[in-house]
């Protein structure tokens, strides 16, 4: 455990909490946000940041989703659901962002070494099995089957998954971000996903294996926990374990240069968003 939290001992963690900016607050933007922390961080521009943010009703897609037989059906059905949608610029499968998920960035310089991927998936595990240690209950990360956005590094209790976590490499910066579901039912957001698929694909083969949803096995911390978690809840247990491992945290939001870079990479994924005109 101790070697995988050492990536976390940071001289210094910046802190950019975007966890309470409400429905305006676009998943487009989070994308942005990242890969302008990676280009600033591995830059040296700014120390090792720590991002949280949540997004209200939004699905984001992966490059492999767009590929669906039948995307404008799936996606005309998300949005009678009630859901935005947006292709992120990182691999993965579609996931469920609403006001019950926490969505955390750790962005480090990459070495001269370089760090390994595992090391950085290792190094959010660790995280959240010491934010979540006062439990008694064991966090797995291996692939859950049926879940939606499958993974290795599925997070789960007692064969129930609550998180998944990627990685995003670029301009010697690394980006490990993960969702957690805190909140709300873990069922119900695979049964929309679910949903989806089986409308996007229906009995169409494809050459791509698409996952199939069981919702049984998902759930949110809350439900495995048993304890009502909130957002808040979470961020403070998250800022805890960062404190414990940093010499300052301190909080800043983008400035000089940082500000030009957004602007372009916020510009890059809504153009290569809006390769996706759907007519409802």
């Amino acid at each position: 455990m101790e070697t995988n939290l050492s990536l976390l001992q940071q001289d210094k963690w910046r802190i950019i909490d975007q966890s309470s900016l409400g429905p305006m607050f676009e998943a487009l933007q989070s994308f942005a946000m990242d890969d302008t922390l990676c280009t600033s961080v591995g830059a040296g521009v700014s120390p090792a940041t720590a991002r949280s943010w949540v997004h209200h009703q939004t699905i984001v897609l992966g490059i492999q989703d767009t590929k669906l037989p039948f995307l404008e059906d799936g996606l005309a059905y998300l949005k009678k659901q009630g859901f935005r949608f947006i292709v992120r610029n990182s691999g993965g499968l579609a996931v469920v962002l609403d006001s019950g998920v926490l969505n955390l960035s750790l962005i480090f310089p990459d070495t001269e070494k370089g760090i390994d991927i595992n090391r950085g998936y290792d190094a959010m595990w660790a995280l959240i099995k010491e934010m979540f240690s006062d439990f008694n209950a064991e966090i797995e990360a291996r692939e859950i089957e049926g879940s939606y956005c499958p993974g290795s590094y599925d997070l789960s209790i007692n064969g129930k998954k609550f998180a998944g976590i990627s990685q995003r490499r670029i301009r010697k910066g690394v980006a490990v971000q993960i969702y957690l579901c805190v909140s709300g039912s873990g069922q119900n957001r695979a049964k929309l996903i679910q949903e989806f698929y089986q409308v996007a694909k229906k009995d169409q083969e494809t050459k791509f294996t698409y996952p199939t949803i069981h919702p049984e096995v998902m759930a949110s911390l809350s439900e495995l926990l048993h304890t009502e978690l909130t957002i808040q809840d979470v961020m403070l247990r998250f800022l805890n374990v960062l404190k414990d491992r940093s010499g300052k945290l301190y909080g800043e939001p983008l400035s000089g240069q940082e500000l030009e870079w957004y602007e372009v990479n916020y510009q890059r994924i809504v153009e290569r968003n809006e390769k996706i005109k759907v007519d409802f």
